[in-house]
């Protein structure tokens, strides 16, 4: 069907704009919290994390990466309020730094959410639905063949109207959240508990490996920047996306830090050792002391919907970078226009068809889905986030510069710039101490792949915006618009 035989404001719809007014903020904090993942974080990246570094000052870690976030949050939410676009980080850096660097941004940032999606496809099959499957069955279930029924209900959700996967996102994300707080206060109520000093050591702050721990914070809070993400398709955006913001980021710190600290302390005097050997199965087997093995059973059912949460969040947040991308022309137009209910149907179908690759991939390679796929994986998608912050936040100080917008000091400036010096001190020990947050020998393996990546894509991305510039000036002038742009209300494509 041809956009000439489609009435003109439908096709405008269907064309180029999300859904409108579908989402309030319990429905996106729900989203960005399934996309953070408390249950997951808790019992795989908690635990992951000792293991791979040998350190335990986990919670101290997440209330370091909390305040950091609220921080940062101020600068990069009053950005929102003037550049409303799905594409968020590739905007604001367009807007703020300049268009060649904001398609470079976008490219990672895809990058970035594509490493958080596609790694819990791992972690849901490993350690979820092999296992249960196989002691339902009695026999030995490949850990890609749920991988693979996980793939094919994040692909039916992910391309159809964002309020169907909304209700699976709240229900979902309040199940998980509500058992790793019941889990955790048992586990602390237990006799003979108490809680580890050694845990909350603020020393562990200091020094090298302070870049490791906030790379694993920033990991564990990955998704609540998605809040922006869907500006478009909230309600009352100035009062909306801020408060989701804000109490996502303070809700999920609280309970991540609480978790963690009981899970460290209930361990006993070698946490290492303990989450070294049981993994996964350290949270639940602590809490099947006091709740008997049941526990076990209950938490991994909700582990695994939880992951489907966080699969199908990072899904949609995927898809509506894509949609931005297409709806300008920096990406393939056929990626910005949505079914006539706002869904970006083809974005969607993208995504699913690249997850569909990297499962096959790794099934025939035979290579780790729990180490090689999920750590590696949410760790590199940690630095990736971690980049973009600092790349956003310094664009907001230079956006204000020229125009405060009505903005205050506090909002534009000050917050901004504290943001920014914590965010490129940390960056830098994070990529100078990568071996130790993968786990490998300096220079080796992800520790070398990871950051070259990284820098390949972003200059990639970058030449790819100069390129636009001298051959399509029309599409480069209309970087980070929006549903301003000049190109994005073209109708000569065919739906």
């Amino acid at each position: 069907m041809s956009a000439t035989s489609i009435p003109l404001a439908e096709a405008t719809s269907v064309s180029n704009a999300l859904a409108r007014n579908r989402l309030g903020p319990f429905a996106i904090g729900s989203a960005i919290a399934s996309s953070v993942a408390p249950l997951t974080v808790i019992t795989l990246v908690v635990p992951l994390a000792l293991a791979a570094t040998g350190l335990i000052g986990f919670p101290i870690a997440i209330a370091a990466v909390a305040g950091i976030l609220m921080i940062y949050a101020v600068g990069y939410l009053a950005m929102a309020r003037h550049i409303p676009n799905a594409g968020a980080f590739y905007a604001y850096v367009a807007a703020g730094i300049g268009r060649p660097l904001g398609v470079g941004t976008s490219w990672g940032a895809l990058a970035t959410y594509c490493s958080f999606q596609l790694c819990c496809y791992g972690a849901f099959g490993a350690a979820i639905g092999a296992p249960l499957l196989t002691s339902w069955v009695g026999f030995d279930v490949p850990w890609y063949i749920p991988a693979f029924l996980a793939w094919m209900l994040v692909a039916f959700l992910g391309a159809n109207e964002i309020k169907l996967s909304g209700y699976v996102l709240v229900f979902l994300v309040i199940a998980e959240t509500v058992l790793v707080v019941v889990y955790s206060v048992v586990i602390a109520l237990a006799p003979g508990f108490a809680f580890s000093a050694a845990a909350m050591n603020v020393s562990d702050l200091s020094g090298p490996m302070l870049g490791v721990f906030i790379v694993l914070g920033a990991t564990s809070f990955a998704g609540v920047e998605q809040s922006v993400v869907y500006i478009e398709e909230s309600k009352d955006p100035r009062r909306t996306i801020p408060v989701a913001t804000y109490v996502t980021i303070g809700t999920i710190g609280a309970v991540y830090m609480l978790a963690s600290w009981v899970q460290i302390s209930a361990a006993g005097p070698q946490p290492i050792d303990r989450a070294t050997a049981e993994g996964a199965d350290l949270f639940f087997n602590e809490a099947a002391t006091v709740l008997g093995r049941s526990a076990v059973t209950v938490g991994k059912i909700l582990l695994g919907t939880g992951l489907i949460a966080a699969l199908l969040a990072f899904h949609n947040a995927i898809t509506r970078y894509a949609f931005a991308l297409g709806r300008e022309g920096v990406l393939f137009r056929v990626f910005g226009r949505t079914t006539i209910k706002g869904a970006p149907r083809n974005a969607s179908l993208a995504q699913t068809g690249l997850a569909f690759v990297v499962l096959t991939m790794y099934a025939l390679a035979g290579w780790d889905p729990l180490v090689q796929l999920f750590y590696w994986g949410s760790t590199a998608g940690g630095l990736g986030v971690l980049l973009l912050y600092t790349l956003t936040s310094i664009a907001v100080i230079a956006y204000f510069a020229r125009d405060a917008r009505g903005e205050n000091l506090w909002q534009r400036l000050i917050a901004p710039f504290v943001a920014s010096v914590i965010l490129l001190g940390v960056t830098y020990l994070a990529v100078d101490n990568l071996a130790a947050l993968f786990g490998v020998e300096p220079g080796t393996g992800p520790a070398r792949v990871v950051p070259i990546a990284y820098l390949v894509i972003f200059a990639a991305g970058t030449g790819w915006g100069l390129i636009l510039k001298r051959r399509n000036p029309a599409v480069y002038d209309g970087i980070g618009r929006g549903t301003r742009s000049a190109t994005a209300s073209g109708l000569s494509a065919v739906l």
